[in-house]
């Protein structure tokens, strides 16, 4: 069976820091993720992050939140193919660079 064909992609905040769609989530800087696609790239780095499950906090058992991730809103977070070569395509899909396993939950707002 074929390895299977993976790009590179970066994901760069594309939002201003005073944009009201912030309130959910502090912004996480560029990340930099190899994946099958755009919309895959996305995935990856919201799967990376940590979930409310991770953390032992509401919502509670069974309910995940990282379909509200804003590495999977469109106006948070652009996607850019990387095709530099600063990293290579060959390898499993997931995070390359620039996720920290932070918090999810944002305090004192």
């Amino acid at each position: 069976m074929p390895a299977e064909t993976l790009k590179i992609y970066r994901l760069v905040p594309d939002a201003a820091e005073t944009d009201p769609n912030w309130d959910l989530a502090e912004p996480a800087g560029e990340v930099v993720v190899r994946a099958r696609s755009e919309a895959d790239a996305r995935i990856v780095a919201a799967e990376a992050e940590l979930d409310f499950l991770d953390v032992g906090a509401k919502p509670g058992d069974g309910v995940s939140t990282s379909f509200a991730s804003a590495f999977r809103d469109q106006r948070l977070y652009r996607v850019v193919e990387d095709d530099s070569g600063a990293f290579p395509a060959e390898g499993p899909r997931g995070v390359l660079t620039g996720l920290s396993r932070q918090d999810p939950i944002r305090h004192g707002h």
